[in-house]
């Protein structure tokens, strides 16, 4: 046992999906692609006096409150801010370590379209493993990451995604054992804009019809020609399609086309993410990485 670890868990931005509901949240989740980021969330556990030690019955699908500190005032921060994550609560009562300190740093913005719930839930469960040596292996962190996020309605697909590294390809939906993955080859500079959040809650939790439509669409046409540019076109269309983009988002986006490149809107959130210097070459001054081809690792001080 050690008294605290870090992981690392790239930034993931989803260029278009397909929601896949099931009453099982292992099951549940999307179909889609995207890109992950080098600009990512480091999250570190801490052992705290009143900390649990996992049993060996392995993780948990109980959601229900528990009495070991979920709700601890200082149970969970972000950049150094308490905050109030459901994810990473359930990732701790599923490992049995609800009373852990959970402390997360980002540059990414919550809410807009980087996969930061997903990240400190992914994180939270790397970590916490290490700390507690509850011995799971990668799949079962990531299915119990997973799951957290599906049932706490902030995400569907993110999650997979960061575990893989590269610009995913989700061929079907759910955690490991159940979702199958697949990447398109590369790795190109990206560039982004923030302007505001998007309820990712609100857009699944209403009619994902229309949407999900755009979305199966958007991957068959990528997996004819998987590159980088095919991916940012179809998420360019699909954005349009499943009529998410705001005014701001679609002057962008013009501005970058009309300046000979191409960029599109994250999923979900009003930020415009490109390849190379697209956004750069139409004036404006974006948060520049790059695409980050592992998935999440520990961190190793």
């Amino acid at each position: 046992m050690t008294d605290e670890a870090t992981a690392f868990v790239p930034g993931h931005i989803t260029g278009f999906f397909s929601a896949h509901p099931h009453e099982n949240p292992a099951i549940a989740g999307s179909r889609g692609a995207g890109v992950a980021l080098s600009h990512g969330v480091r999250v570190t556990v801490r052992r705290t006096d009143d900390d649990a030690v996992p049993t060996d019955s392995g993780p948990t699908n109980d959601t229900k409150e528990s009495n070991s500190g979920v709700n601890h005032p200082d149970g969970t921060t972000l950049n150094g801010d308490t905050i109030s994550m459901p994810p990473v609560d359930t990732v701790r009562r599923s490992l049995d370590v609800s009373g852990a300190e959970v402390h997360a740093e980002t540059q990414l913005p919550l809410g807009s379209g980087f996969g930061v719930s997903g990240a400190m839930a992914l994180g939270t469960a790397y970590a916490a493993n290490a700390v507690f040596d509850a011995e799971h292996s990668e799949n079962e962190l990531v299915t119990v990451a997973h799951r957290a996020e599906v049932e706490a309605g902030t995400g569907l697909g993110d999650v997979v995604a960061q575990a893989r590294g590269g610009l995913p390809i989700r061929l079907e939906p759910g955690a490991p054992g159940h979702g199958t993955m697949d990447g398109v080859p590369g790795c190109p500079r990206v560039e982004y804009l923030t302007f505001g959040e998007v309820s990712t809650a609100e857009v699944l939790s209403g009619d994902t019809t229309t949407l999900t439509a755009a979305g199966e669409r958007s991957l068959a046409d990528l997996r004819e020609r998987p590159t980088a540019d095919r991916f940012l076109s179809l998420s360019r269309r699909f954005a349009r399609e499943a009529d998410l983009t705001t005014d701001r988002v679609e002057s962008v986006i013009a501005d970058v086309r009309a300046a000979g490149g191409d960029a599109s809107m994250a999923m979900l959130g009003e930020t415009v993410f490109a390849f190379g210097t697209a956004l750069s070459d139409a004036g404006y001054d974006p948060e520049v990485c790059d695409v980050h081809p592992a998935g999440s690792s520990l961190v190793v001080e």
